[in-house]
């Protein structure tokens, strides 16, 4: 899940132990989205995968961090445990009884949290056959992440990340949302600062050990910026209606380099 962050930032700095537990909590989202990837077939609703990742989450003795969600700008709570965005739905896609079909492409995002401390994480994926196009989307997402895992090393700023994940996008042709990105992540499942997922390196906050991240690439298909929020209040959809996808890891700054939190 994704917010808008504003105003002056406090930039909270993890313990051990914190990681540690967040690094727990990061498994069980890494493993109910796992659960979720496998039951995702045509016919299957996002309902039913919502219902899964309740059960996985609660089994594994955590808590659900997206369940009655409700940021300043948002009309109602969140009302599902996954964020289930379909096609040309971006980000934030509510489960409902909608049933996948064939060659869909689907992001769910996911959060959980044990001792009040949170992990987070989303992938994107294509139901049965998939269209060569979509996988391409969906490959220079992940390499983006990648790239923007490996730029949070201590003493760099926050825009050698934003310019590792979007100078990926907009090589291959992809549209940005200027809005949208990724955020630090703790106590709170939104903290400070915003990460966006485009900026010039060498500018803006610098890392310190401690710091934890969520870092989200988002790219739209059909290569323009625009983007428009649905019916539903929550739901960010392509304007030009073309497919996008958004993957996501939670990553602590460490002195030993960037440990990613959201692995199984």
């Amino acid at each position: 899940m994704v917010e808008r962050v504003g105003g002056t930032p406090v930039i909270e700095l993890k313990t051990p132990a914190e990681l540690e537990t967040m690094r727990a909590a990061g498994r069980v989202v890494a493993e109910t989205l796992a659960a979720v990837h496998s039951r995702a077939e045509a016919g299957t609703s996002l309902r039913e995968l919502d219902e899964l990742a309740r059960s996985v989450i609660s089994d594994a003795g955590a808590k659900p961090s997206f369940l009655n969600y409700h940021p300043s700008w948002a009309p109602m709570p969140y009302p599902g445990c996954l964020c289930t965005s379909v096609n040309d739905a971006v980000v934030h896609g509510i489960p409902n009884d909608y049933h996948l079909t064939d060659g869909d492409l689907l992001s769910v995002d996911c959060g959980a949290s044990i001792d009040g401390l949170h992990g987070d994480a989303a992938i994107s994926f294509v139901v049965g056959t998939a269209d060569p196009a979509d996988h391409e989307l969906i490959e220079c997402a992940e390499r983006a992440l990648a790239a923007g895992v490996q730029a949070a090393q201590v003493g760099a700023r926050l825009g050698d990340i934003a310019h590792a994940i979007g100078s990926i996008g907009r090589t291959a042709g992809y549209g940005l949302m200027a809005a949208y990105g990724g955020h630090g992540i703790g106590r709170e499942m939104h903290e400070a600062p915003f990460v966006p997922n485009e900026g010039q390196p060498g500018r803006g906050l610098r890392l310190r050990p401690g710091l934890v991240l969520a870092l989200e690439p988002m790219f739209l298909a059909g290569g323009r910026d625009e983007y428009r929020t649905g019916d539903d209040g929550w739901t960010q959809r392509t304007a030009d209606g073309s497919r996008a996808a958004h993957v996501e890891h939670t990553v602590a700054v460490t002195e030993d380099g960037p440990v990613v939190l959201t692995r199984r």
